[in-house]
């Protein structure tokens, strides 16, 4: 570690630095990292300044040239505040060894990245979207579409900077660091309540779908042995859960589970085809209200913005595809911000208007629901959809899992029982929940309004306004109160409507539970 006498070395040392790195643009990964560890980080260089205040211009050559030894490394100026020493908080010596900011020469492309991000959001969640029109409305449908994206896009960034702000690499310790327990308690609730949700909604959807497959393939299935348990929602949901699911979430290493990932994107990419060609052509009776089409607002917005976040939020994923970047730059993962959402905004608006301008005011919560079960274009998306959801569930089974395992028992070593009594209760009660309903909008709702909030309004505005600099009642900072009062707004209104439903009945149950 470099004292204060070492100071006045300071510039002459980066800047030696700096010409050996223009001269050899080509060195190794080993030969960056070695001086990446060996140069003196933020809170040492905050430190020596207010121990030594005669050295104030030399300390600030040195971050000039440290600036500009970055620079050869194309990172835009807005990531050298770290090295800057300006965080809002100092960092202790131990803190610092852990969270030295360090580009990595190796990595994935921009492209890349925006794969992994559209796939993060282009997800089962948009099967509910054209149910969203229905509860908002054609004209306000497409304008919380239009705002919810935007405002996605704009606290992914955030909740990134934020990260930089803090020299954390991960939500949760971005929490921790902010607001200590609280804030890990936080985060944890809102990641457990997501990943829950999200198995309850992949439970409902695998009833929604294979029995129908079933009972097209094989119309005199009721009459046969055995086979008959396929064609009844409960009993297919059951099996499948228990025996695909289940033994998949048992595995400790979901790493062969995430390569699916592709599949899961095809998948989605067939139901938007399918939906948009066979929904125009279905017959009178099974269509809504067509005098509806074009109905500006209902009297359920609350509900629809928690539906299209459930869909949009990608935040829980948003650091790991950050530091899969070559060389991460605030402005290389804009780009991929950017694209991403572009993308995704077009899918989701090809998918609600399909679904929604054919059923109007008989929209189901999986649009896929609203087609005939002999239906053979329809039903190839069904099968695909129902088989990505034995899959998928495991992976949101590891989340909760490591969430509750991080909580509780960071510091105990690996259980075997625990690790399957907890794997068991949580594909349990999931299922339980989703033999109890077949409504898959309710699912959306609760799990949006509640969880998707906190992760994509609220936390996101509420670590930057902790960890910035200045007060925060400056007007560059209204954004971001009106975005977490925005999202506190959405989670308190739209999870009581929710749960209202629920205990009044109100919400419609679906078609699914006639099978």
């Amino acid at each position: 570690m470099r004292g204060p006498d070492d100071d006045q070395d300071k510039q002459a040392l980066l800047q030696d630095r700096k010409n050996a790195a223009d001269s050899d643009d080509n060195r190794s990964t080993d030969d960056y990292n070695t001086e990446m560890n060996t140069r003196p980080s933020a809170t040492t260089n905050a430190s020596n300044r207010n121990e030594e205040h005669d050295d104030d211009d030399d300390t600030a050559a040195a971050a000039t040239a440290t600036t500009e030894y970055y620079d050869s490394f194309d990172v835009d100026d807005s990531e050298t505040a770290l090295l800057h020493g300006n965080r809002p908080r100092d960092l202790n010596e131990a803190e610092n060894a852990e969270t030295t900011y360090r580009l990595p020469s190796e990595g994935g492309s921009v492209f890349a990245s925006f794969l992994n991000m559209s796939n993060s959001i282009i997800g089962a969640g948009i099967i509910g979207l054209p149910f969203s029109f229905k509860e908002a409305g054609f004209g306000m449908g497409l304008i919380l579409l239009v705002i919810l994206t935007i405002l996605v896009d704009w606290t992914v960034r955030l909740l990134i900077y934020n990260g930089k702000l803090s020299g954390r690499p991960n939500y949760q310790d971005l929490l921790e660091y902010a607001f200590g327990w609280p804030g890990l308690l936080a985060i944890s609730l809102a990641q457990f309540v997501f990943a829950f949700g999200a198995m309850c909604a992949y439970c409902v959807i695998i009833g929604d779908t294979i029995p129908h497959v079933f009972r097209s393939l094989v119309p005199n299935i009721d009459t046969l042995p055995f086979v008959w348990i396929f064609a009844n929602r409960r009993l297919c949901i059951t099996f499948f859960t228990v025996l695909v699911s289940y033994p998949l979430s048992l595995y400790r290493d979901m790493s062969k589970l995430a390569k699916t990932s592709g599949l899961a994107l095809i998948t989605i990419f067939v139901i938007i085809v399918s939906v948009s060609l066979e929904a125009p052509k279905m017959p009178a009776e099974l269509r809504g209200d067509p005098s509806l089409r074009f109905s500006f607002a209902n009297n359920e917005i609350i509900q629809a913005v928690a539906v299209i976040s459930f869909a949009f939020v990608c935040h829980h994923n948003s650091f790991m595809i950050f530091g899969s970047l070559r060389q991460p730059s605030m402005n290389r993962f804009a780009k991929v911000a950017h694209y991403s959402m572009a993308l995704s905004f077009v899918t989701c608006t090809v998918l609600a208007l399909s679904g929604y301008m054919s059923f109007t005011d008989k929209t189901a919560g999986n649009i896929l629901n609203n087609f005939p079960a002999d239906n053979t274009l329809i039903n190839v998306a069904r099968l695909a959809f129902g088989m990505n959801m034995f899959t998928t569930l495991p992976l949101e089974a590891f989340v909760c899992r490591e969430v509750l395992e991080i909580l509780f028992w960071s510091s105990s070593p690996h259980s075997t029982v625990r690790h399957v009594v907890i794997t068991t209760s949580l594909v349990g009660v999931s299922l339980l929940i989703s033999l109890l309903t077949c409504n898959l909008g309710i699912v959306l709702e609760l799990t949006g309004g509640f969880s998707a909030t906190m992760l994509a309004y609220i936390l996101p505005p509420l670590c930057y306004l902790k960890l910035a600099k200045d007060s925060i009642w400056q007007i560059n900072k209204i954004p971001h109160w009106a975005t977490l009062i925005f999202g506190l707004v959405i989670m308190i209104f739209s999870t009581s409507f929710s749960i209202q439903k629920v205990v009044l009945g109100t919400s419609d149950p679906g078609p699914t539970c006639d099978l």
